[in-house]
């Protein structure tokens, strides 16, 4: 058994609004008191946290981390397939590296658990992973394999394949409509052969990768930065009946009520970056805190490797810089991210039974001069060589 008890800290736990203090017992990796005065007991590894600030480890619901090699070009870019528009079937746990250096970082950061994948290339990308940011086999750090599916509207599949037939917004939307139908007709020959193997259709792994889209078991990851594209993924959701979540949501804040009305997560962000293509015109770190007014569920990303991933916080801070209130600012790098990519029953509050992904700073956690202390991850202390052997170690 292992046993860790962090005592006499200033607990934000993501979702009291009022910080309180008391003392966190975690078992084996699980939070099992958060209590005061709970009393040591021999083996136990006792931390004193009088002087610190307790967080739940920050989630991000959208990066390309452990896709993007760290001080690497195209050897270690692996997180767009630009031969094909199409490419439901690829799997992000194929090509994170777990070894890449922007990992610890992120840990360092205090950001314990990401969703990660694909990106924008293509209409359809692939499928996400939510991992721990710990680990040398990516097979040991997954919390759910299979978190959404990445389509993308927008300028990036017109750009990439502007010379293959993909000229229009019409055109992208049109082709995931397409294969959302032959995904479906797809599904309706498997349900009407049952176990008749003569009467199922051949097998097509791109169809095959869509059905949990369509089962609703996982939802449509759409990357839209324009109003219109927003409006469009939306629509397309509404057609086919699909569950939704909006990435970058760039000018949400010009569509917020709407958005209200929807109810869809949004991830909004990367927002500390300069604006590279016109769809980007009207980026704003008000966008946040306007969506969060409106009753939007809001996510705060950094879209790492475009902001560095130890820096989700600091894009908080400028968020309530910009009008965002910080309670809303810190539900957006913990517990609306985890709800977003549907690991909420695990990761991005501190409660009983969830896993023991915790922060100790040394001040507010959105302040950009606060120091981040401790990361564990599932009650272990991450040490600057990744590792998690030693929880005597330090960052």
């Amino acid at each position: 058994m292992e046993a860790l008890l962090i005592k006499g800290g200033l607990i934000h736990d993501a979702v009291s609004e009022i910080p309180y203090i008391a003392d966190i017992l975690a078992i084996d990796g699980k939070i099992t008191k958060i209590q005061p005065d709970i009393p040591p007991e021999d083996g136990m590894n006792v931390i004193d946290a009088r002087d610190s600030w307790i967080y739940p480890g920050l989630v991000e619901a959208h990066s390309h981390i452990g896709l993007s090699g760290y001080g690497i070009g195209f050897e270690g870019k692996d997180y767009n397939e630009m031969n094909d528009i199409l490419t439901p079937h690829l799997r992000a746990i194929d090509a994170i590296n777990p070894m890449d250096p922007a990992l610890l970082q992120a840990a360092q950061g205090g950001v314990t658990s990401v969703a990660t994948g694909p990106g924008s290339s293509n209409v359809l990308g692939g499928t996400f992973a939510a991992i721990k940011l710990y680990g040398t086999r990516i097979d040991n750090m997954i919390i759910k394999e299979k978190a959404a599916m990445k389509c993308a509207f927008g300028e990036n599949p017109k750009r990439i394949y502007k010379d293959k037939n993909n000229f229009s917004r019409m055109s992208t939307a049109a082709k995931l409509r397409e294969i959302l139908y032959q995904a479906r007709e797809y599904q309706e020959k498997l349900i009407s052969a049952g176990d008749d193997k003569s009467k199922k259709p051949a097998f097509n792994m791109k169809l095959e990768a869509l059905l949990p889209v369509l089962n609703r078991e996982i939802p449509l990851k759409a990357h839209a930065h324009r109003a219109d594209d927003i409006f469009t993924a939306i629509r397309i959701a509404k057609e086919f009946d699909l569950k939704l979540t909006i990435e970058h949501c760039t000018e949400g804040h010009l569509i917020a009520g709407e958005l209200a009305k929807e109810g869809y997560p949004v991830a909004v962000g990367p927002s500390f970056s300069h604006a590279t293509k016109f769809e980007l015109k009207n980026k704003s770190f008000t966008t946040p805190g306007i969506l969060a007014k409106a009753g939007v569920p809001v996510s705060i990303i950094t879209d790492n490797p475009v902001t560095p991933q130890q820096y989700l916080s600091l894009c908080a801070g400028l968020a309530v810089k910009s009008g965002m209130e910080p309670f809303e600012a810190l539900k957006a790098i913990t517990i609306n991210p985890a709800r977003h990519i549907g690991i909420e029953d695990r990761v991005g509050s501190l409660a009983v039974g969830k896993d023991a992904d915790i922060v100790l700073t040394d001040g507010d956690i959105l302040y950009s001069q606060t120091n981040v202390l401790r990361t564990y991850i599932d009650g272990k202390l991450i040490e600057p060589t990744g590792s998690c052997d030693n929880p005597e170690g330090l960052l």
